[in-house]
């Protein structure tokens, strides 16, 4: 019987594929821990195998510290990486499978890193030069049934060769530039790990060209002029005409010369907009908006909408698509997704129209925008579901009715001068209905007014204000700043703000970049100005694209990247030790900063700093006034961050603990009252534990306070805590027992 081997990039994958195909009973086998599955299908044995993701990176081929090195190929994971011995083992039953097989088939994602899997698999495994690909963008099976039916019988070998030169040029650039600085920062005796990279310099250097322009802005202040106005009954808001005054005496002069008490209605100009429905998501909106509702960080998003992805509940989701075909059965999805009591009616509403989607103009030649499956989901995490709300929302959305805004205009006449009243409200909420809670539109009302209307001039107010700095990117808006720049992979992109947040560069939602990443950026644009800027970084993309589709020669492209890097770090290398001198500084000040808590509260000379202790490989806060001074406060477990504010009970500095959902502030003081249990939180002596009834509840301390919890922990782990200060409620029962037990 012929021996068929299928390749997927995840367990998941494999499960589904066979589920789908299998004509018979499924076998689970196991090879050394792996599981995999062996079917029949159209009279032949289908063995359906995984690969876990990249069993083989890119790396030298023999290993050095110097640059710049050029000499790659592709090896092993697990002969790279640390902590990657679990992938021989899937590399080991590929090899075994193969040998028992006669024909291939890479079921991997379809796109570029995918592709660049399955070549590497057949290349390095199976031996073989070429092999089937079968092309999903769900995990359904009437998609999966399909996709074996009309499976191509090569790999895509454009896709193959554009993914192949994008990890060879990120490695040359990244390791290369990464090992400069860290060079050059050896040159001052010191060790400190650095990065760069062929996306991450240029990306960095957007950031940095922003926090330049916040620190460099000067306000300037401004005066606005508003009048309180009133008609028949209902007050509302109108502005002076001139909007902004730039000059003090001139807003007073207008100030004075309003004395009347009733204004004219020059003119009331209504008109009526049409907001067409949104368009299906691709990767990067479906990241904005995610942010935007929930502020969940792009990389979690795509984390969540990859594990969706898996479970067969939604599309393929790394996609730049903002189109939807009818070949995905329009009818059926909605149908399906009626089943779910919250989509129930608004199924009703789309199914009603017309089912045609408001299709923007990105495409994506592997997949379709991203849209739910219509396959109900079971037991999601809160935060997972609420990606899968959005998901499912947006794509009934797509196929609602126009919204109708009605915007009103009033002209007012106050002693001569003349002040704009301005309205807004939704006349006809069409696709809204559809997208709420996620279209968020306030209604500014005005009162009916026509032409020579008496309104009542309730007051005139003068504020002065003052020009604000632009602000900074967030994770969401950077990355869509990145996309417009062509900057960048629908994929990496997240991952390259999150590299800048690993490497201490940037911090903070709003990415405040920190005195080393200036540093570097400044160090970079006066050594070697070309890898931070977007045309090099852009040509390269439009480069791999061509050779996606075919127009440009792989080897080619690598070799005039080795060309410019040569180049620039020639020229780099002469100027080492002033680069180190430099970042060294930069780091040393942007670590004191991250780590200074504030003024010791005791000694009142020192400054208290959070410190690691080697030995007992822990952190806690110091005075740095040691050993004249020995104050120390423990910390929680989690990331600690300086809040620069003190408490307004006992003056000691306050830190902010980021562990778990909820950031938490709190006074590192242990004696500070915040931290003590009110009466009514305190139990009556020798009070049985409420949750189990067999233990006792006992009094314990931690940082954050003090708390009662059931003296049978771990076996019951009920506890009693104060609200006020742990921001928790008054009893609370915890899934993994308090980390200060």
């Amino acid at each position: 019987m012929p021996h068929e081997l299928i390749i997927t990039e995840k367990p998941s994958a494999a499960k589904m594929i066979a589920e789908a195909l299998a004509d018979s009973k499924i076998e689970t086998k196991k090879e050394k821990g792996i599981a995999y599955k062996t079917i029949t299908h159209d009279g032949k044995t289908i063995t359906i195998v995984s690969a876990v993701g990249h069993l083989f990176t890119v790396a030298e081929k023999e290993k050095s510290f110097k640059y710049p090195s050029f000499d790659i190929e592709w090896k092993p994971v697990y002969e790279v990486v640390k902590n990657a011995d679990y992938a021989k083992k899937y590399a080991d039953l590929i090899k075994k499978e193969a040998k028992e097989s006669d024909s291939f088939v890479v079921a991997c994602d379809y796109d570029v890193e995918g592709e660049v899997i399955g070549l590497n698999i057949i290349k390095y495994l199976c031996k073989k030069k070429d092999a089937k690909r079968m092309k999903f963008s769900t995990l359904t099976k009437p998609d999966l049934v399909e996709a074996y039916q009309n499976m191509s019988k090569t790999l895509d070998w454009g896709q193959a060769n554009a993914g192949e030169t994008r990890h060879f040029l990120d490695w040359l650039y990244g390791i290369n530039t990464s090992r400069a600085l860290m060079h050059a920062i050896k040159k001052t005796n010191s060790y400190k790990t650095m990065s760069s990279g062929r996306v991450q310099g240029p990306a960095l250097r957007i950031l940095a060209e922003r926090e330049k322009e916040i620190q460099e802005f000067k306000p300037q202040k401004y005066w606005e002029i508003k009048a309180k106005l009133k008609k028949d009954g209902k007050e509302f808001d109108a502005n002076h005409i001139e909007d902004k005054f730039w000059e003090k005496e001139k807003a007073e002069k207008v100030l004075k010369k309003i004395k009347d008490k009733k204004g004219t209605v020059d003119e009331a100009v209504k008109s009526e907009k049409s907001i067409p429905a949104p368009y299906p998501f691709d990767l990067t909106t479906l990241q904005t908006e995610a942010y935007r509702n929930f502020g969940i960080s792009p990389t979690k998003t795509l984390e969540m909408a990859q594990s969706l992805y898996t479970k067969g509940y939604i599309s393929y989701p790394r996609t730049s698509s903002q189109q939807l075909s009818e070949k995905i059965g329009f009818k059926r999805i909605i149908t399906e997704l009626m089943r779910q009591e919250q989509y129930s009616e608004l199924g009703k509403i789309v199914l009603g129209g017309r089912l045609f989607p408001n299709n923007g103009q990105k495409t994506d030649p592997a997949h379709p925008a991203i849209y739910p499956t219509g396959i109900m989901p079971k037991a999601l995490p809160p935060p997972v579901k609420k990606i899968y709300d959005l998901i499912a929302k947006r794509f009934l959305s797509t196929f609602g009715q126009p919204a109708v805004k009605e915007n009103v205009r009033a002209v007012i006449d106050i002693s001569s001068e003349k002040f704009v009243g301005q309205g807004s409200v939704v006349v006809d909420k069409g696709w809204h209905v559809l997208y709420e809670p996620y279209a968020k539109s306030k209604d500014e009302i005005l009162p009916e007014l026509s032409k020579d209307d008496k309104v009542d001039v309730r007051k005139i107010e003068e504020e002065e204000k003052e020009t604000l700095p632009p602000k900074r990117y967030t994770e969401a808006s950077i990355i869509k700043e990145l996309e417009k720049r062509e900057l960048g992979t629908k994929s990496t992109r997240a991952q390259i703000i999150q590299n800048l947040i690993d490497r201490e560069y940037v911090s903070g939602k709003s990415l405040e970049v920190s005195k080393l990443g200036m540093d570097l950026i400044e160090t970079l644009r006066k050594y070697c100005p070309t890898i931070i800027e977007d045309e090099l970084t852009a040509q390269f993309d439009q480069e791999m694209e061509k050779i996606k589709q075919g127009k440009a020669d792989k080897e080619k492209v690598i070799a005039r990247a080795e060309q410019e890097l040569t180049k620039i770090l020639e020229h780099f290398k002469k100027h080492e030790k002033s680069i180190g001198e430099g970042l060294i500084e930069a780091y040393r000040e942007t670590e004191f900063k991250q780590n200074f808590i504030g003024k010791c509260p005791v000694c009142k000379k020192g400054s208290l700093k959070i410190t690691f202790s080697r030995k007992n490989r822990s952190r806690f806060i110091a005075c740095d006034a040691y050993p004249d001074c020995r104050t120390t406060f423990s910390i929680p477990p989690g990331k600690v961050v300086p809040t620069e504010k003190e408490c307004g009970e006992c003056g000691y500095p306050m830190i902010t603990v980021i562990a778990g959902k909820r950031p938490r502030q709190l006074c590192i003081n242990p004696n500070c009252k915040t931290k003590q249990l009110e009466k009514a939180d305190i139990p009556k002596k020798n009070e049985k534990c409420p949750k189990c009834g067999k233990g006792m509840l006992v009094l314990k301390q931690s940082v954050y306070g003090q708390f009662y919890a059931c003296d049978r922990y771990p076996e019951c782990r009920y506890i009693k805590s104060n609200g006020k200060n742990s921001g928790n409620s008054k009893e609370k029962e915890t899934e993994k027992g308090t980390k200060s037990s």
